[in-house]
């Protein structure tokens, strides 16, 4: 495969992992958090740890985090690339969420459920479908509705919806604004911008090099864009064909109504026709058997008393 940019997809997993995943790597992991937790928390050193989670037994479904780290207190950081959107994505975080609090829980007696805080982070390359238009940076925690106040401090939810972070070079003003622009137009860049010439961007940029990629790194990217692009073709071809459908559809809606218009006229057409037909086949049982009761000799009055026919039609008989 021919890579033309210049720098990594940051959303790919290669590129993720790449930039966020590993020891030497691990400040630009710290400044992106810090910057992402609004000076709320400041982490000042990060543990990365297994990212495969298991369930207790093995009919218990386990859980791959792209990333999960341990703060210097305790905190846990789940950190989630999400490239396509789920039916249940966000019923995913909360299910994720669980495994760093089951695993606070000694063996044996005597715990007294003290948890650390846990942040779940899902940045995430699509918008949501229930979240305002214009609000990229969603934080998520256990609120009272009565006061709206938070009820519980130590479980947080953070989403980021990339595709809504539209600032361009020139509007882009604060720290957390550049790490957003930067992870959004990182493998569009042929040059670094002069808005992230700080240290910290310089040493993204130098890893996300794809020049300075060896040959194993490479392959490993190479797949990971492959697998990117797939995915991507398969949502746009999706798309296309639900707006396709909704076409369709819409002919199905009409061609539906307008048979069941017809339906409804062919009915009436044909209960009138029917009605005549049994009309008319009554009308003939009547009269065979005014003609049996004449021929046995019951009087005209009483045969047209008994199947309703004129006495004249009798007398015809």
């Amino acid at each position: 495969m021919a890579i033309k940019e210049r720098y990594i997809d940051p959303f790919t997993d290669f590129g993720f992992k790449k930039l966020f995943g590993s020891e030497p790597n691990k400040e630009l992991l710290i400044d992106f958090l810090n910057e992402l937790l609004r000076g709320k928390k400041k982490i000042k050193n990060l543990t990365y740890a297994k990212n495969e989670q298991l369930g207790h037994t093995s009919d218990y479904r386990q859980a791959i985090f792209d990333l999960y780290c341990e703060g210097e207190h305790g905190e846990k950081f789940i950190i989630e690339l999400q490239r396509i959107n789920q039916l249940f994505f966000k019923d995913r975080s909360v299910y994720y969420s669980t495994f760093p609090i089951q695993e606070q829980a000694p063996k044996g007696q005597g715990w007294n459920y003290r948890l650390p805080e846990i942040f779940m982070i899902g940045i995430m390359d699509f918008a949501l479908d229930d979240t305002p238009s214009e609000q990229f940076h969603h934080e998520v925690k256990l609120m009272e509705t009565s006061t709206k106040e938070v009820f519980y401090e130590k479980l947080t939810f953070i989403y980021l919806e990339m595709p809504k972070f539209e600032k361009d070079e020139s509007a882009v003003q604060t720290h957390y604004e550049k790490w957003l622009f930067l992870l959004k137009n990182l493998n569009r860049f042929t040059e670094i911008p002069t808005v992230l010439q700080e240290r910290i961007f310089r040493k993204v940029f130098e890893i996300a090099e794809v020049a300075n990629l060896n040959e194993k790194d490479m392959e490993i990217y190479e797949a990971s864009l492959k697998q990117r692009r797939d995915w991507q073709n398969t949502m746009d071809y999706a798309i296309r064909e639900a707006e396709e459908k909704g076409v369709e559809k819409g002919m199905e809606k009409g061609m539906e109504k307008g048979m069941e218009k017809g339906m409804e006229k062919g009915m009436e057409k044909g209960m009138e026709k029917g009605m005549e037909k049994g009309m008319e086949k009554m009308r003939e049982k009547q009269r065979e058997i005014a003609a049996n009761l004449k021929k046995v000799g019951v009087s005209v009055e009483i045969i047209a008393q008994s199947t309703g026919l004129s006495a004249e039609e009798i007398n015809r008989l």
